[in-house]
């Protein structure tokens, strides 16, 4: 059975930083697209960053590029990492890791093959 389960999340302050993990087992998720999206009250659920299967390429939302970092691990810890760093009001939301063998930046999020349960981040001003 095909697992994500994201942890990490918590309520933090404003310009503080958070780790956010997923472990991924059921299946290898080597040739994998591996990432994060995002879903605040009443939004709909938006692109974060996305790591390519060879790590080579990372690919982040306006928003969140230059402050969050995606990486991953490979081998029997399979797992996907989100770095935030300044943390802002506005990044508050729950945080969900994702997968899919395609590119995830072609992707709409209802399209994408594997989801996490979610983790919520709220950021106090």
């Amino acid at each position: 059975q095909v697992q994500l389960v994201e942890s990490g999340g918590g309520t933090v302050q404003a310009g503080d930083s958070l780790r956010l993990s997923c472990a991924a087992s059921g299946r290898s998720f080597i040739n994998d697209y591996m990432g994060w999206f995002r879903q605040a009250p009443g939004r709909e659920r938006e692109f974060v960053g996305t790591i390519s299967w060879n790590r080579q390429n990372t690919y982040y939302a306006d928003s969140v590029k230059g402050r969050f970092t995606v990486s991953r691990e490979y081998g029997k810890n399979q797992a996907v990492y989100l770095h935030m760093n300044s943390l802002k009001p506005e990044d508050t939301a729950v945080y969900y890791c994702a997968a899919d063998p395609r590119d995830m930046m072609l992707l709409t999020p209802d399209t994408v093959r594997y989801w996490g349960q979610g983790t919520q981040v709220t950021v106090s001003s």
